[in-house]
C-alpha cells in the first residue's frame, strides 16, 4: 500500500473515532465563541465612542450658546452683554435709599428726567431683552444697588405704549407691577401715550445708552418719583 493510501486510511479511521469527533466539535465551538466575543468588543467600543462623541457635541453646542449670549468674566461665569458689547447690569436690589433728582441737561448724555433708548433685559433673563425707551430717574454708585458694574450707573424705569392704566393715574396690576401714566411726548414718534413701570428699577451703564429720546417735565417726573418712593 502506498504512503498516500496509508494516510487516507488513517484519516478515515480518525474521523470514525468518537474522541476525534468530540475534539473537532469543541474546537469549532471555541472558534465561534471567540468570533462572537470579538464582535461584542467591537460593538461596545463603537458605542463608547458614539456616546463620547455625543457628549462632546453637547458640550460644544452649550459653549456656542454661551458665546452667543455673553462673555466670560474670567471666573467661569457668563457676563451678559448688549448686542453692541456693553455690560448688562442686574436690576437694583436692596433697600438702600435712592436719591431722586430731576436734573435734565443739554449735555448729550443721559440725565435724570430724560427718556433715552437702551437695551433692557427681560426680568427673568439677563441674556435676553430688547431695545426700548426708559425714563432715567437717578444716578448712583454701582455698589449701592447691586454687585455688578462699576462707577456711576443710571437708575431707570421701562416705558410701554400699552394701555395699563387710566390717563394721569397710577395702578398696580394683577401681577404686582405698578404703572404710572405719563401721557405722550417727543420720545414717541407716533404720539402715543406712555406708562412707566415704577416697581422695577433698572440699572444701566451710561455707555450702553443708545440715544436720547426726549425730556419729561418736572410735574410728571415728580408724580413718577412719588410712586417709586412709595414702593421702596
Amino acid at each position: 500500500m502506498s504512503l498516500v493510501s496509508r494516510l487516507t486510511a488513517a484519516l478515515r479511521s480518525a474521523a470514525r473515532s468518537p474522541a476525534a469527533r468530540r475534539s473537532a466539535r469543541d474546537l469549532a465551538r471555541a472558534a465561534v465563541r471567540s468570533a462572537t466575543d470579538q464582535r461584542g468588543d467591537s460593538r461596545r467600543a463603537a458605542d463608547g465612542r458614539s456616546r463620547a462623541d455625543s457628549r462632546a457635541d453637547g458640550r460644544r453646542q452649550a459653549d456656542g450658546r454661551a458665546d452667543a449670549r455673553g462673555r466670560s468674566d474670567g471666573q467661569g461665569r457668563s457676563e451678559a452683554t448688549t448686542p453692541e458689547g456693553g455690560s448688562v447690569l442686574a436690576d437694583r436690589r436692596g433697600n438702600a435709599p435712592l436719591a431722586l433728582e430731576y436734573a435734565p441737561r443739554a449735555d448729550d448724555r443721559p440725565d435724570p428726567g430724560e427718556i433715552v433708548w437702551a437695551w433692557v433685559h427681560y426680568e427673568e433673563d439677563l441674556h435676553q431683552g430688547k431695545d426700548r425707551p426708559v425714563l432715567v430717574i437717578a444716578e448712583e454708585d454701582a455698589a449701592t444697588g447691586g454687585e455688578d458694574g462699576q462707577g456711576t450707573v443710571l437708575v431707570a424705569l421701562m416705558l410701554t405704549s400699552r394701555d395699563r392704566t387710566e390717563p394721569g393715574a397710577t395702578r398696580t396690576d394683577k401681577h404686582g407691577a405698578t404703572w404710572v401714566d405719563i401721557g405722550s411726548g417727543d420720545w414717541d414718534s407716533q404720539g402715543r401715550d406712555s406708562e412707566v413701570r415704577a416697581d422695577r428699577l433698572l440699572r444701566l451703564d451710561p455707555a450702553t445708552v443708545r440715544r436720547e429720546g426726549g425730556r419729561l417735565d418736572r410735574a410728571r417726573y415728580d408724580r413718577v418719583a412719588a410712586a417709586v418712593t412709595a414702593l421702596l
